[in-house]
């Protein structure tokens, strides 16, 4: 049987509580390919969500390591390379945001998602400084979550709606009158790359952003990678914040 195609996403799990990592495990290897669900059963399983032999589904989403720890969790992104680590803040030895530091300080190549019951702006600001690519509450919906890791896997930036309306809220209260506003940092950008990087503030993805430009993904991601280069930023939840911090975009708008 022909097994190419895209492969599954690899996630490591990092929480306190074996029971919130049970459940969201079920959870993610639950997301099929095809769409449909893995039963509990088969998502405890080594390789879990995958169908059996002949089956016509394959897995999204593949659990590959967790762990209660946050030096471990740290430890397992080094050794296992997934494309996501779904971190909690409140961790022992290191908590979430200083995981999700080592991760970006180390130049591996994996996004980090918190996912946490923790979401008071401090925190929010502090993991997007820490470099974490996502932001959710745990009482996020299954579906929220596994868009979320789709999302950040990809390269996206996704921080929980309620909690974003937040931030955008201080940081409008923070930039300054329209007519005072300097944007120097921006002034490296090509008129496209600007209008790219408006597009991204708005949580555009590259498919949407490619669409309302009639030019292919690959372009998008071209200048994407070249806003991120010029503007020295780390990742799609930076050019957000740069975005609203030089009034290139404003909240509501």
């Amino acid at each position: 049987m022909d097994q190419s195609g895209p492969r599954p996403l690899r996630v490591v799990l990092a929480d306190p509580a074996p029971m919130q990592r049970s459940g969201l495990r079920l959870v993610l290897t639950a997301a099929t390919a095809g769409g449909a669900g893995a039963d509990g059963a088969g998502a405890d399983a080594p390789g879990a969500g995958r169908a059996g032999a002949g089956g016509a589904e394959v897995a999204e989403i593949l659990v590959v390591g967790e762990t209660g720890d946050g030096a471990e969790a740290v430890e397992l992104a080094r050794r296992l390379l997934p494309d996501v680590l779904i971190t909690e803040i409140a961790l022992p030895r290191l908590d979430g945001h200083t995981v999700a530091r080592a991760v970006a300080d180390a130049g591996l190549p994996v996004r980090v998602l918190v996912l946490t019951a923790r979401d008071s702006d401090e925190e929010v600001l502090a993991a997007i400084a820490a470099g974490a690519g996502g932001f959710l509450r745990k009482d996020a919906p299954a579906a929220e979550v596994i868009a979320a890791v789709r999302a950040v896997a990809a390269g996206g930036a996704v921080i929980t709606p309620m909690v974003l309306a937040r931030i955008l809220a201080r940081v409008a209260e923070a930039l300054p009158a329209p007519e005072t506003t300097v944007t120097p940092k921006l002034d490296a950008l090509t008129d496209r790359e600007r209008e790219v990087l408006v597009h991204l503030a708005r949580g555009h993805s590259n498919a949407e952003i490619a669409l309302a430009f009639q030019v292919s993904e690959t372009t998008i991601k071209t200048h994407v990678g070249h806003v991120l280069g010029k503007l020295r930023l780390r990742d799609r939840t930076q050019a957000v914040v740069l975005a609203y911090e030089t009034g290139l975009v404003k909240p509501g708008r």
